[in-house]
């Protein structure tokens, strides 16, 4: 039932009927990594606090950060995260094209949930038309199911090379027939001329649809920007609908890549750190995906969890992990050529006998790391790259991975065989790895895609210092994760307050977002838009 049917069956508040008319309002950004993601997120909890039924939606994104649904599809992570804000469980309809890259000029497509195949950018582009009615369909679905549907837009709408086959951005805010916000990153600099300049390049019918301009990521005093605001607003027609603070108190997961360069280990400051902290080191692969595995690590006060991407940033680390990666045989050479395999290598055995006392490092793969970690990845189908067709791994774990045609994608239930801590997570892979001896797996899966199961996952190594899985989202459990702390801690002489302290709550950190949100905007403009 939609809205204005369950509207007229009179079970919707009266106050929800101000949403008859106009049931979704639309984020677009002057460019990428502007903050768009964050400011749904932010939107869609001000508006369930205020007594919605909120969802959010992204007709097309592209993102290594992916997230299995319930229904056993693979949707960007940013929209899985406002989803979250709206407390409600993801959809395949919030996202439905995903774009994978694959290579600068090629990208696994995505579309309700299902891999359709790689295409390069010139064959996607004329595939993109026949995927409008599957967006809108998607969005039709939402709009019949919540009260006020929350629109993120992909880039920037003027980029007028790819206007012609759009069907993230103003085509879309036409199909939905609602107000657009559009929103521009003034720590990048130039957030006036980015503003402006994109008004200017619009059409007239594009351009009356942009209700508000919202300037993000602001350091400083607000009062500087009085009379910048004042002449924006002037040449332009448009009201700003506020200035959010640039933060760093507010932990919301990222999607865009570049954040990682703020996370990256400067080497200079090692000596610095805390000698009771864990040191984490994730390898920066060119390719890496789904980094936000490893967000609720990095929220924990005794760990110092970084980046790296070259051998002198894993010096003095605790733990190193290879994470999950779109190109698993170009990432391994990749780890070769950049000197950093042999500094794994290096760190997970004990130094000579005149340093017997230093410890080794814990070596974890997750995915594509765990696949790494073996003898040999294949690639016989040409999964990932149809020119390099195998590889030889790290060989600290004696199996062997070869990519097939069928992806796994599915939510899990498993528990940690030594400890029979329970967790679960989501698998996203085309590899099928063999072992190859008599090692131990790390997990046993009990239920998979809703039905119960018996398998095994991953391999745990016979000294319990290296380790590798096919699920994502494991460190999020919190028991797993630190009950893995506390022995890293106890054998390594680090802080053990692991199991005492009290856990990370998401959920308070949406709240804090909506509040610092709320504080900063023209919540009168706002509304007014949506009426």
């Amino acid at each position: 039932m939609c809205l204005s049917e369950r509207v007229g069956a009179g079970l919707v508040s009266a106050r929800n009927k101000e949403f008859k008319m106009a049931k979704a309002i639309m984020i677009q950004g002057t460019g990428s990594g502007v903050g768009k993601s964050v400011i749904v997120a932010a939107l869609c909890r001000i508006f369930l606090q205020d007594g919605y039924r909120v969802a959010p939606f992204k007709a097309q994104n592209m993102a290594l950060n992916s997230f299995v649904t319930t229904e056993q599809g693979e949707i960007g992570r940013a929209q899985a995260v406002q989803a979250q804000a709206c407390r409600i469980e993801p959809s395949v309809d919030m996202n439905p094209v995903l774009l994978k890259p694959t290579s600068h000029v090629g990208s696994q497509v995505i579309v309700l949930g299902k891999a359709i195949g790689n295409m390069s950018a010139m064959r996607y582009a004329r595939y993109k038309p026949k995927l409008l009615s599957v967006v809108r369909k998607s969005f039709d679905r939402l709009m019949c199911e919540y009260d006020l549907v929350i629109i993120e837009g992909a880039g920037s709408p003027a980029e007028i090379n790819l206007k012609s086959h759009d069907i993230v951005n103003m085509k879309m805010a036409e199909y939905a027939d609602c107000p657009v916000v559009l929103v521009g990153d003034i720590d990048k600099g130039g957030v006036f001329a980015w503003l402006w300049g994109t008004l200017d390049l619009l059409p007239k019918g594009e351009k009356k649809r942009i209700k508000a301009l919202l300037i993000n990521k602001f350091r400083g005093d607000r009062r500087l920007l009085d009379s910048g605001i004042q002449y924006l607003e002037k040449k332009t027609g448009k009201k700003v609908l506020g200035v959010i603070p640039y933060f760093t108190d507010i932990k919301i997961p990222e999607e865009d890549s570049a954040s990682l360069e703020m996370k990256t280990r400067d080497v200079r400051h090692t000596a610095l750190a805390d000698a009771r902290q864990i040191e984490i080191a994730v390898i920066k692969l060119p390719h890496i995906s789904n980094f936000t595995d490893f967000d609720a690590l990095s929220n924990e006060k005794d760990v110092r969890l970084s980046y790296v991407d070259n051998k002198e940033q894993l010096k003095g680390t605790d733990i190193i992990i290879i994470p999950g990666t779109k190109n698993t045989i170009a990432d391994l050479l990749w780890l070769k050529r950049s000197g950093l395999a042999k500094q794994i290598l290096s760190a997970i055995c004990y130094p000579p006998p005149l340093a017997k006392q230093a410890l080794s490092a814990t070596l974890i793969g997750i995915c594509g790391g765990f696949q790494m970690l073996g003898k040999e990845v294949l690639d016989p189908w040409g999964i990932e790259s149809s020119r390099k067709k195998r590889s030889n791994g790290l060989g600290v774990l004696n199996m062997v991975t070869a990519l097939e045609k069928e992806k796994t994608v599915s939510q899990v239930k498993a528990h940690e065989i030594t400890s029979g801590i329970e967790v679960s997570g989501y698998e996203i892979h085309h590899g099928r790895t063999e072992i190859l001896d008599t090692l131990a797996p790390m997990f046993e899966i009990v239920e998979r895609k809703g039905r119960r199961a018996k398998i095994k996952d991953g391999v745990l190594s016979s000294k319990g210092n290296i380790w590798g899985t096919y699920i994502h989202g494991i460190f999020d459990n919190d028991s797993f994760r630190r009950a893995f702390l506390e022995r890293i801690a106890v054998k390594n002489n680090k802080s053990s307050s692991f199991q005492r302290g009290a856990t990370f709550n998401q959920d308070e950190e949406f709240n804090k977002l909506a509040q610092l949100v709320r504080g900063n905007i023209d919540r009168r403009l706002l509304y007014s838009m949506i009426r």
